[in-house]
């Protein structure tokens, strides 16, 4: 007999169908009866006849017919919301995130954790739903053997803390042996005291494998049970309420990876790519999923850690990585618009200064405006003129944005590093048969790293913005002013300018660094924290800002090349611009200009303008002399370095 799961008002509602040719309004009517039936002034519904009511579907939030029958328009085991005439939305209802059905991992491809094998492109792959998880035999003994240690710590009444003490300033407090489980209940809802918006799913999927691979190490004490079914829900997408604000980054992520931890005890808020956002009891049941029972110490092996911070800082290396190279190709194109020389990026002006990113960022401007490579018409247009030189923002292209790829790099390592790192406290030495207290916990890594990475990145939007101010203004370009005919009745680029240099403004704030202060907590006993949960959202902010500031360029640069037509600029650079034509126009006259910029921020992070430069950046790499090859084997990699660890997959 299919069933459904009927929000009204402040309840959830089980409501059997015994026909499935009914309509919607039939389960309307029934959830409504229901509803009345546990209240004991019916609800405030005196007659339900007379109530009317919309009902949605919680995925995607889609209307329904109430005179469509429900196998028509539901399946089973469906979440449907009941809007009731006169009421406002339910305050407990948030609604279900759209265009979330890429999250349903494929049915066959699995990553296998343990550990140690994870880095930051494959926590995000996994964070977009391609792929479920799995551990290792490996993994799973290691995880019995510190549960079997903290079991025997129990049996023998030993005092130890967070097993069989409260904790932080109450660390001192014995619990007796009968409480223990409510002592890890009670942890869990008592940290699940954040705020703000909740992550997205993607978001919360890494959060959720970030835990799962530092559980599967086997220093925390979870039992392989409890590990289990937190990787059950991983694969099914159950995903808790997370709220973005709360967490000071010491003792760890304590309050978004309580949430996480909530959701998972079947208590709060929960969404699934069926359910939508609902109680987490429902989405667990309606996937076959039972909610964890925590035992001794399971609720502090899922809540100390550093996983919030780093798995944000996961995707921001990897969006700052994808822009950055981007960055260079946009750069190359406005050169050619303003008629620059490609002499400064000479390889033996380079060897001088020889920086890794500078060197990196000197050949890729070459492979794209090397003459003898690709011939551009107006490159030769200008060959003869009397310019020697270029402003800073075009012929200090390798300096500037040569150190945002260190940067990267830098950061990139230190993201891995903590990504397979235990940041439990206490630790459980299974080996030893110890377990011992210390400080990992502590986000100063990545916090640190991520301040460092914002401020980094942002100096491609600042360094762009001027580039933007030379395309636009005439005096500097010799184009038209503002980018467009008939100035004056049309005004162009005149404000996209303006939201560029505002983000610019904005990132300045934005980068100052949130891990130079420190708050004491916990009645002084966490005297000193990282704040690095503000860090990485803040520079989140940051890189999406220099993603947004560099498709206005990247606008402004296309729309140059329309005025110096009928020349063309090399080969991949002509790609570039084809596809940012592909899906903005030429601007012939004034239109609605926010969608444009839209349109190619997309492209960016898609990184589908790196696509098509990539290969005549790879062909201009292979056919360098052996002697002119870099010797370093990461100094001009056109993809991320491979993680040193082992990473291993099922298909």
């Amino acid at each position: 007999m299919p069933r459904f799961t009927v929000h009204v008002r402040d309840e959830w509602l089980t409501v059997p169908c015994k026909d499935a040719s009914y309509s919607i309004n039939w389960l309307g009517v029934e959830a409504l009866k229901r509803y009345a039936k546990n209240k004991p002034d019916n609800g405030g519904i005196p007659n339900i006849k007379d109530v009317r009511f919309v009902a949605r579907r919680c995925q995607g939030q889609g209307l329904l017919d109430g005179d469509d029958t429900i196998e028509d328009v539901l399946e089973d085991n469906d979440f449907v919301e009941l809007e009731i005439e006169g009421d406002t939305m339910s305050s407990d209802f948030i609604p279900s995130q759209p265009g979330m059905s890429y999250l349903y991992p494929y049915e066959t491809s699995y990553y296998i954790l343990y550990g140690n094998s994870l880095c930051s492109t494959d926590l995000v792959n996994l964070g977009r739903g391609r792929y479920k998880i799995k551990l290792t035999p490996e993994a799973e003994k290691k995880v019995e053997q510190s549960r079997e240690l903290l079991d025997t710590i129990v049996k023998e009444k030993k005092v130890v803390y967070g097993i069989t003490t409260g904790f932080g300033k109450f660390a001192r407090t014995v619990i007796p042996i009968s409480k223990l489980k409510e002592l890890q209940e009670n942890l869990i809802r008592s940290h699940s005291a954040g705020l703000g918006s909740p992550l997205s799913p993607e978001r919360t999927r890494m959060l959720l494998a970030l835990r799962i691979n530092v559980l599967a190490k086997g220093y925390s004490g979870i039992s392989l049970e409890t590990l289990h079914t937190m990787i059950q829900a991983f694969n099914a997408s159950c995903l808790s309420f997370v709220p973005e604000k709360g967490t000071v980054g010491a003792s760890g992520d304590l309050a978004p990876l309580s949430h996480l931890a909530l959701g998972l005890m079947g208590e709060g808020k929960m969404w699934s790519p069926k359910s939508g956002w609902a109680d987490a009891k429902y989405v667990l049941e309606a996937h076959g999923l039972r909610p964890i029972s925590l035992k001794p110490k399971e609720g502090l092996a899922l809540i100390n850690g550093t996983q919030m911070i780093t798995s944000l800082g996961a995707e921001a290396v990897e969006r700052a990585e994808s822009v950055a190279r981007q960055a260079d190709i946009i750069a190359a194109l406005t050169l050619e618009v303003l008629k620059g020389t490609t002499k400064a990026f000479d390889s033996d002006i380079h060897e001088l200064r020889p920086h890794l990113g500078q060197k990196e960022v000197a050949l890729r401007f070459r492979s794209l405006l090397d003459s003898d490579h690709h011939p551009s018409e107006i490159a030769e247009s200008h060959r003869f003129c009397d310019r020697v030189q270029d402003a800073y923002t075009m012929r200090c292209c390798p300096q500037v944005h040569g150190i945002v790829n260190d940067t990267i790099a830098f950061v990139r390592n230190i993201i891995n590093t903590e990504i397979n790192s235990a940041t439990d406290n206490p630790m459980v030495f299974a080996e030893r048969g110890e377990t011992i207290s210390g400080g990992n916990f502590h986000g100063e890594y990545p916090a640190k790293a991520l301040d460092y990475l914002a401020i980094g990145v942002h100096e491609l939007a600042s360094i762009s913005e001027r580039r933007i101010e030379r395309l636009c203004n005439p005096s500097l370009s010799e184009l038209p002013a503002f980018l467009v005919n008939e100035g004056g009745l049309n005004s162009g680029f005149m404000i996209a300018h303006c939201t560029a240099a505002a983000l610019v403004s904005e990132n300045k704030v934005l980068c100052h660094p949130s891990s130079v202060d420190s708050l004491s907590t916990s009645a002084a006993t966490e005297d000193h924290v990282s704040m690095g949960g503000w860090a990485a959202r803040k520079a989140l902010r940051v890189i999406e800002h220099v993603e947004q500031v560099l498709a206005i360029e990247l606008l402004a640069a296309c729309q140059g090349i329309e005025f110096l037509r009928p020349l063309r600029t090399t080969t991949p650079l002509e790609k570039v611009y084809d596809l940012v034509r592909s899906v903005v126009k030429p601007w012939i006259k004034d239109r609605f200009m926010s969608a444009d910029i839209e349109a190619v921020h997309r492209l960016l992070v898609d990184q589908k303008v790196w696509n098509v430069a990539k290969p005549y950046i790879e062909k201009y790499c292979t056919e360098l002399l052996p002697e002119s090859r870099p010797t370093s084997p990461t100094a001009f990699s056109l993809e991320p370095p491979p993680s040193p660890r082992k990473r291993v997959r099922l298909e």
